[in-house]
């Protein structure tokens, strides 16, 4: 009997879109699918880099950049925006052609709007059904959700209750059929394991934001003598930047080795990406959050745990390693279990 063929397709938006959805590709084959992957950029070659044995393809890219002024981050998204529809357009129909060349049975899109097909089940991945842009928030959220009612079900990668990581990202005030909770998605497992490092600085993220984070940290890390391990997200081989003696600077590191590394590591300085959230959550790890300047997301979701008293931020300008010292006041993330129901979620294909 033919596997049934389903197309997985994240965002390339930094690293989190491909790798939340590692656990649902490694699902898909234990339950006999065939996963086909399409992406571009870092994304891609994440997913190449986890599964080799797998069909892969490049699809049109965003060119998702920040501005170096996070208070005008909104309006760059809103200049780039025509060249975002573009790509939309373009990779509506690269999948078109994927569909009818792989003969494929289903599409899983993680924040692609292009990538869906009228005669297929077409379902669409986010944690983000209010989209928090300030003052246009109302605006932003409105056309999300219209984009979103395009596919056949929307799938949240969290709970559905009051224990949840997405807070009102995640969860409208009156929540539709089309709607389904995942339950949270990490590719990680949690080990007890000796502790390593004091401090793992976990960088991500579109340029130029990422540069400027690292190399604030390796300022205001120079002087210390506190282990550390510095890996930039950068999956190509880039040379690394000088750094103090008590400071290792790796361009990437994945998989297992990569899961053995945070759960070695006591604190996790890190942007506050919900994919880091759950990550940190499902491997209950003391973290603390350095939000994407300008990214309103990022901010809500560090506010939100700095206020439940689970883990402390700063703004990127502002910090200084004093600020450290509010980890000793929050009790660290948690897993908030929830199994994920993807065999029930699966039966849609």
């Amino acid at each position: 009997m033919r596997r049934k063929k389903i197309l997985v397709a994240p965002l390339n938006w930094g690293l989190g879109h491909a790798a939340r959805c590692i656990p649902l590709i490694k699902a898909l084959e234990e339950e006999g699918f065939e996963p086909v992957l399409a992406s571009d950029g870092n994304a891609l070659l994440l997913l190449e880099k986890e599964f080799p044995h797998l069909s892969s393809f490049e699809l049109p890219s965003y060119n998702v950049e920040y501005s170096t002024s996070g208070s005008s981050l909104k309006w760059k998204m809103m200049w780039d925006s025509p060249k975002i529809l573009k790509a939309i357009k373009a990779e509506k129909k690269l999948t078109k052609k994927l569909v009818e060349e792989y003969n494929l049975s289903g599409i899983i899109s993680d924040n692609r709007f292009g990538v869906r097909y009228k005669h297929l089940k077409n379902v669409f991945i986010t944690h983000q059904l209010n989209v928090l842009s300030g003052s246009t928030t109302y605006f932003s959220s409105k056309i999300h959700q219209k984009y979103i009612k395009k596919f056949d079900e929307c799938w949240i990668p969290d709970a559905p209750g009051n224990k949840n990581l997405s807070g009102i990202l995640g969860h409208l005030a009156k929540k539709e059929e089309s709607i389904k909770y995942m339950g949270p998605l990490s590719r990680f497992k949690k080990q007890d394991v000796p502790l390593k490092y004091k401090y793992l600085i976990l960088l991500s993220g579109p340029e130029p934001q990422r540069s400027i984070l690292e190399k604030l940290l390796l300022e205001k890390f120079k002087d210390t003598s506190e282990k550390i391990l510095m890996i930039r997200g950068l999956l190509s081989g880039q040379c690394k930047p000088a750094a103090p003696k008590n400071i290792h600077v790796e361009n990437y590191k994945f998989g297992q080795e990569l899961e053995e590394i945070i759960n070695s590591s006591e604190v996790i300085i890190s942007r506050s990406g919900y994919t880091s959230v759950m990550d940190f959550a499902k491997l209950e790890k003391k973290a603390f959050f350095i939000p994407t300047p300008g990214q309103f997301e990022q901010e809500y979701l560090a506010e939100r745990l700095a206020n439940l008293g689970i883990a402390p931020f700063c703004r990127q300008d502002k910090f200084e390693l004093s600020h450290l010292e509010e980890l000793k006041k929050h009790k660290g993330l948690k897993d908030i279990g929830g199994s994920s129901h993807l065999r029930e979620l699966f039966a849609l294909f």
